[in-house]
């Protein structure tokens, strides 16, 4: 883990190439731990040849070097059970677009009762999720200048209001992302919200318990709406000549598009190369024959880089807000106090402007 990273990096035993997540690049960046790989990429011709084009590259990009390549991506989807939905008078195929619809499924597929649940939006260790509804609703994290938390504006009020009523109206349960998974393979839930990522393991899991689907986000904000790119990035940290030529060979390898197309069918993530993107050969078949995959890559001309908070305290401010929206689900605190209280939080934990 990261954690890990940072101890071997301050008594030199750290390992020669780490996956990290990309909002977890920048900390790697500015502590000099991750390599600047723009001179490896240079060095092999023209990137944009190899698949790695600058939208691609940018995902990676931090501190003034491209700290990482791309090697996942991910957006959060919605997974749901199609039984579900008949029994509650929904059609699987022409899901809800906009998240009123869809609680107001959720809430007909609760009322079915039998210990089913409606609905579960996961936030996991993240700040992720949150980040889906905030960029959805066209906001951002913090200020241009990063002194101050954006999110405690309207589009975050909307957002915690957004998950308020999930709880409120869609009687959403406070289960953990485990608990939920369990639930949905059941076919004890209707729908989850979550990362492409476990794609690959909810049909292992879900099996032919039930007809799993897949479907987008609920669009809030045609025009300005985002999503944060989930996933992770490869970061070369050997300095001995020969381990990292060793370490860059592998990650090249890893995102490239053999390497993609490999990752691509045994998870759920969306593509980062453009040649397998673009040719047919590596991934066009497969998401013909499984159009449960089909779902993010819809979603792709949405997708943004995941926010990385500045300093040393972007682990803790990641934390500060699981905790406080978890007291939203939990029925704790009203989302605009949970609001406020976040944004205070936040702003203590960024790092103080010099002079």
């Amino acid at each position: 883990g990261m954690q890990l990273i940072l101890r071997q990096a301050a008594t030199n035993l750290a390992v020669d190439l780490s996956y990290q997540g990309f909002n977890r690049l920048r900390l790697f960046a500015e502590r000099g731990i991750a390599q600047d790989l723009a001179p490896l990429l240079a060095r092999d011709g023209n990137p944009s040849a190899a698949g790695f084009t600058p939208q691609i590259l940018s995902l990676a990009h931090f501190g003034g070097i491209q700290a990482g390549l791309a090697y996942a991506a991910s957006n959060p989807i919605c997974y749901f059970n199609a039984d579900l939905v008949r029994r509650a008078g929904g059609n699987p195929d022409a899901m809800p677009t906009n998240w009123d619809d869809t609680i107001r499924l959720a809430a007909r597929i609760k009322a079915l009762g039998e210990g089913i649940e409606g609905m579960i939006y996961t936030l996991g260790g993240e700040d992720w999720m949150f980040s889906a509804l905030l960029f959805s609703h066209g906001g951002r994290m913090l200020s241009e200048d990063e002194r101050e938390p954006a999110f405690a504006g309207p589009e975050g009020l909307a957002s915690v209001r957004l998950l308020g009523r999930f709880v409120q109206e869609a009687a959403m349960a406070p289960l953990s992302g485990e608990a939920a998974a369990q639930a949905f393979a059941a076919g004890r839930l209707g729908m989850i919200f979550a990362s492409t990522a476990r794609l690959r393991g909810t049909i292992q899991q879900v099996g032919r318990n039930f007809e799993l689907r897949t479907g987008p986000m609920p669009v809030i904000d045609d025009a300005r709406g985002r999503l944060p790119t989930g996933g992770a990035a490869g970061m070369l940290i050997a300095r001995d000549p020969a381990r990292r030529e060793a370490a860059w060979k592998f990650l090249r390898f890893s995102a490239s598009a053999e390497g993609t197309a490999l990752m691509v069918r045994n998870t759920g993530y969306v593509p980062v190369n453009q040649i397998a993107i673009d040719e047919p050969h590596w991934l066009g078949e497969f998401y013909r024959d499984n159009p449960l995959f089909r779902a993010a890559t819809g979603q792709a001309g949405r997708m943004i880089p995941w926010y990385p908070f500045p300093g040393a305290n972007s682990v803790r401010i990641t934390q500060t807000i699981v905790d406080h929206l978890t007291r939203i689900v939990e029925q704790r605190a009203s989302p605009e106090t949970v609001l406020a209280e976040m944004a205070s939080d936040v702003r203590r934990l960024l790092p103080r402007a010099r002079g």
